[in-house]
């Protein structure tokens, strides 16, 4: 007995390291082709959610040959690099004006989680994350949304879950803003059937709006802004658990025009302009341009303001990502995931500074 209760003892220990010592997800949304991403420190990573597939009546599939080609290429990666996790992502801005009509019987939930699951044991993918945006809010323009949307994606949850078992992942991008953690998702029925939710804590300030701001911001104590902090501290007070919540990084700028010379563009009025990647930065955000950077402190996000241009950039970089990093490793969150892998450097760019700060000793 005694040998036993020693033995019991150290299995316990053994486990809790175990669990500890788990790595924090590193989930990197990709768009690009299969033979591209191996520019990219695939090995730094912990998922790739391939982004978007159709769906197509209440069918999951490929897009084309094309699509197939590199995701089974991705999915290839896996012989390289065991523990990495490649799932699929359906919807997206834009993609999922079929989502309302598509998911609100039982029979067609059923039906496209029986096809997903079969799908997935055809082709080696890891599993679906569902880009809904936005059940029972109002979303990209002109999309049907209904306040049973948000009952519905309970249930199309709870009816994948039973499909998929333990054998696949299953994941869903959920807005970073307040009305949609108040209205489009009942946390305490679907949480428990998600293995993580990617916050997509990023367009807080978005192509819609006609005054600057922080478009991914860290966020700060008691500043009432959308920002990381203020989302994840909306679903701890919810009792999501902390390890399913996956901080949201962005790989772009979001750029505006006709700014004034006041506070250096920021809370101004403008037009906005365009989107830059991350590896277009030193080509577009240059001192000959009369760009100047600075940091926010009170929310712990960087900015840049040309007065010579009148152009005012909102994004993340190297310290920005690092400082969500850290925010995570302090709270116990899951990880970090980004939109989009292929927006960074090949090399010294934003992935592998969240991977080296989530993975401090």
């Amino acid at each position: 007995m005694r040998s036993f209760f020693f033995s019991f003892l150290l299995g316990l220990s053994l486990f809790a390291s175990a669990q500890q010592s788990a790595p924090y997800r590193v989930i990197a949304y990709y768009t690009g082709n299969g033979s591209a991403i191996r520019q990219f420190p695939v090995s730094r990573l912990t998922h790739i959610i391939c982004s978007f597939l159709p769906v197509r009546g209440d069918t999951l599939c490929f897009a084309d040959s094309n699509q197939e080609r590199s995701v089974l290429q991705i999915v290839a990666l896996k012989k390289d690099y065991p523990n990495l996790k490649v799932m699929v992502s359906i919807g997206g801005w834009g993609g999922c004006g079929y989502c309302s009509a598509l998911f609100s019987t039982s029979a067609q939930r059923e039906s496209f989680s029986k096809l997903a699951v079969a799908f997935f044991r055809r082709t080696g993918i890891d599993g679906l994350d569902l880009d809904w945006e936005y059940p029972a809010i109002e979303g990209y323009p002109g999309h049907l949304y209904t306040p049973q949307d948000k009952d519905n994606f309970t249930a199309l949850v709870r009816s994948l879950r039973k499909e998929m078992g333990k054998d696949f992942q299953l994941s869903f991008a959920a807005g970073g803003f307040k009305s949609y953690v108040d209205a489009s998702i009942d946390w305490d029925n679907v949480m428990p059937e998600v293995d993580f939710v990617n916050l997509m804590t990023y367009d807080l300030v978005n192509g819609y709006s006609r005054v600057t701001g922080h478009h991914s911001p860290l966020g700060g104590k008691d500043i009432p802004v959308e920002s990381v902090r203020h989302c994840v501290e909306q679903l701890l007070a919810k009792k999501c658990e902390p390890s399913k919540l996956i901080v949201g990084a962005a790989f772009y700028a979001r750029i505006w025009d006709s700014v004034p010379p006041v506070n250096h563009g920021l809370y101004q009025s403008g037009h906005f302009r365009q989107s830059l990647s991350y590896r277009d930065f030193g080509k577009v955000l240059t001192d000959s341009a009369g760009f100047r950077f600075y940091w926010d402190k009170k929310v712990q996000a960087p900015y840049c303001y040309s007065e010579a241009k009148g152009w005012f950039a909102t994004f993340d970089d190297v310290r920005s990502v690092k400082a969500k990093s850290a925010y995570v490793r302090k709270n116990k969150l899951g990880g970090v995931m980004f939109w989009q892998l292929p927006e960074d450097l090949p090399s010294g760019g934003l992935t592998e500074a969240i991977a080296d700060e989530l993975n401090k000793k």
